[in-house]
């Protein structure tokens, strides 16, 4: 490296912790609400732990609920009974269950940040007309975001949730996401 070599823009303390130091920067209070316990679920609740998220998983079947504390410390079975604050993210995985318009609208109604709904984009999600049926107003249903998660062209449920958990940390932080590293 050369005297003309412009400066690092990474913190030199995160290039300790990227070659093993630990890390003595004090964790972000992030909470993350993930609605169904399926495969996107699953991932998504893991990554988000791993990133420091107080998470909270909402599986309303007992037996998909059961199966989900293996893998989740608080499993709840309603929406109403997540703990919530306005820093929380809700993502609902499965826009195909029947409760769907339920959860959203309920999730509407709490403290929170964020809330999304995996989805194809080219699709309109079922959300707007199950929440419609509940009475939601349209301003409300334009709060939910669909389709969700940085575009990288996931397929597979851990790529789902990986693209959707980086685009909850990049609008958290106000980045485009990408590999776009333009202050």
């Amino acid at each position: 490296m050369t005297s003309d070599a412009v400066a690092s823009p990474v913190a030199p303390d995160a290039c300790l912790v990227a070659h093993g130091a630990e890390d003595s920067t004090p964790a972000p209070l992030r909470s993350l609400v993930v609605v169904y316990a399926g495969q996107i679920g699953r991932y998504l609740a893991e990554f988000a732990a791993a990133c420091d998220y107080r998470v909270t998983v909402v599986e309303p079947d007992p037996g998909l609920a059961e199966q989900a504390r293996a893998w989740a410390a608080d499993v709840v079975p309603e929406v109403a009974e997540a703990r919530t604050d306005t820093g929380t993210d809700f993502v609902v995985t499965d826009h195909h269950r029947d409760d769907l318009g339920v959860h959203l609208r309920d999730a509407l109604g709490l403290p929170s940040r964020w809330i999304g709904v995996v989805g194809n984009p080219r699709q309109q999600g079922p959300h707007v007309e199950s929440l419609a049926a509940l009475g939601v107003p349209p301003e409300q249903v334009a709060r939910v975001h669909r389709p969700i998660g940085l575009n990288i062209g996931s397929r597979t449920p851990a790529e789902i949730a990986l693209s959707t958990l980086a685009g909850l940390l990049a609008d958290r932080t106000g980045r485009p996401g990408g590999f776009d590293f333009t202050p």
